[in-house]
C-alpha cells in the first residue's frame, strides 16, 4: 500500500530574527535547503510535502538551533537536548 503524502506547514514566531531554516530528518538536517519565509507579522512558515511517519525537527534561526514552542511532542537526541516530533 502506498504512502500517503501530506502538506505540513511549520511555522515560528520570531519578528527580529534575520535567518530562519527548517531542518529536521525530512532533509538529512541540512541547515540551508529549507528557508522560511518571514510574513508581515514576523511569523515565519514553511510548508512541506511530507509521507506518512515520524520525523523529527528543529529552526535554526540565526544560528541557533530552537525548538518548535506549538509542538509539544519532544525527544532526546545524541547532543545532549531535545528535538521536536511530528507523526503522520
Amino acid at each position: 500500500m502506498k504512502k500517503k503524502s501530506k502538506r505540513i506547514e511549520f511555522r515560528i514566531v520570531s519578528p527580529q530574527a534575520e535567518k530562519v531554516y527548517l531542518c529536521g530528518s525530512f532533509n538529512q538536517w541540512s541547515e540551508s535547503s529549507d528557508p522560511m519565509k518571514k510574513d508581515g507579522a514576523g511569523t515565519w512558515k514553511k510548508t512541506k510535502v511530507l509521507t506518512e511517519g515520524v520525523y523529527e525537527y528543529k529552526f535554526l534561526v540565526d544560528g541557533e538551533w530552537t525548538l518548535d514552542p506549538e509542538c509539544h511532542d519532544a525527544t532526546s537526541n545524541k547532543f545532549g537536548t531535545e528535538n521536536n516530533v511530528i507523526r503522520l
